[in-house]
């Protein structure tokens, strides 16, 4: 196994929310406001120590996610970005992310985080539906979205996602078509659109094992996303991955890192990464992750370690191979590169996998091209079985 060298990409956990969502099973918290100062501190520390072996290396996509990104001041943000840019070699074509809840974007607020160099927004915007919004527990209703992205135009966000979620517990088609209208109305540069997940935990999951909330069909789900998915295509959005479309050029380069199992750092309390061979997550509590930061390690540790980092594993190619297919195959349009595949892996992916590719196209689940193996219209609804067939074949 090869891995590829590749720009960094760099995500920055905010675990920090006003109210959590009845969906939400996130590393986040709703009492620890008061943590914000310190907490800056100390993911300037852990930016430092991911750097710290004296090498600056180019990140091309730096994306700050949550929990509420939005509750930081700009002032925050100044002083993370400064130390990025101090760490890391951050180009002027630098994808700079913001996941943001549509009430806290106010036309000054955009404005100053433009002049800072944010450069995309994430807006969750997640229904256009009264109901649906309280049964998920968000705050801000539809006209917050509006205020939202008006504000965004105006301080010249050219690059704004709205982010919506399909299939919760009572939603009906009708329901989903006015949200889809409502988003495509708003003209977003980008839109990503979920299945909503039930995850153990949530308040929602457990209204409906408790009966007081009836259980998502999977017809409905399939229903509603092909309605989607035909409204936004003839709206002019192309499906890149199996959940987001996008005007020309406005693709999130961040999560195509994700996509094609490149390289990223993964900063701040839970926050995931892979980079120089490692697979790693930090410690989830906000406190002890700030704890972790005030002291130097006794020895020096591996790029990109640091003293925050709760568990590691190096990654190994049945793993790493798990990682590209599973990854890969949400691209809808660029699917598994065979070139990149086969430097990486030192076979080609159709060599690899005969018979499940065989099959599946047979089945129209699959389309293999010579530059490509990807999943076809008919089977991006039924993705997840496309990909088990693949990762059976790797377990045995």
């Amino acid at each position: 196994m090869q891995l590829p060298s590749s720009p960094l990409s760099i995500y920055l956990h905010i675990p920090f929310c006003s109210t959590r969502c009845s969906y939400c099973a996130f590393n986040t918290f709703t009492d620890l406001a008061h943590l914000v100062p310190d907490y800056v501190d100390a993911l300037c520390r852990e930016i430092r120590a991911a750097a710290d072996d004296g090498r600056k290396r180019e990140a091309h996509t730096i994306y700050f996610g949550g929990g509420t990104p939005s509750l930081l001041t700009p002032r925050h943000f100044e002083r993370l970005l400064e130390c990025l840019r101090d760490a890391f070699d951050m180009g002027p074509t630098c994808e700079i992310s913001l996941e943001a809840n549509p009430d806290d974007l106010a036309a000054g607020y955009l404005q100053s985080l433009r002049a800072l160099g944010f450069n995309r927004l994430s807006i969750g915007m997640q229904s256009a539906n009264p109901d649906i919004l309280r049964l998920f527990q968000r705050q801000h209703d539809v006209s917050a979205v509006a205020d939202a992205m008006d504000a965004a135009r105006q301080a010249k966000f050219d690059n704004v996602n709205l982010d919506v979620i399909f299939g919760a517990p009572g939603e009906s088609p009708r329901d989903w078509a006015r949200t889809v209208a409502a988003v495509l109305d708003f003209a977003p540069d980008h839109i990503s659109m979920y299945g909503l997940e039930l995850k153990g935990g949530t308040e929602l999951r457990e209204q409906v094992d408790a009966g007081t909330l009836p259980q998502p069909q999977d017809d409905d789900f399939a229903d509603m996303y092909e309605f989607a998915s035909e409204a936004l295509e003839r709206a002019g959005y192309l499906q890149y991955e199996i959940s987001n479309w996008t005007r020309p050029a406005k693709a999130c380069q961040h999560n195509m890192q994700y996509w094609r199992n490149l390289p990223y750092l993964g900063l701040g309390a839970g926050a995931h990464g892979f980079a120089g061979g490692y697979r790693y997550s930090t410690i989830t509590s906000p406190q002890r992750y700030a704890e972790s930061l005030r002291a130097r390690p006794a020895t020096a540790l591996d790029f990109p370690l640091t003293p925050a980092v709760a568990k590691h594993t190096l990654v190994d190619e049945p793993s790493d191979l798990y990682d590209s297919i599973m990854m890969g195959l949400r691209l809808t349009c660029e699917g598994i590169d065979r070139s990149r595949f086969a430097r990486r892996y030192g076979q080609d992916f159709v060599c690899m996998f005969p018979n499940e590719v065989d099959r599946l196209v047979s089945l129209g689940m699959l389309e293999a091209h010579a530059d490509r193996v990807r999943v076809s219209r008919a089977g991006r609804l039924l993705s997840n079985g496309v990909i088990r067939e693949f990762v059976s074949a790797i377990t045995g």
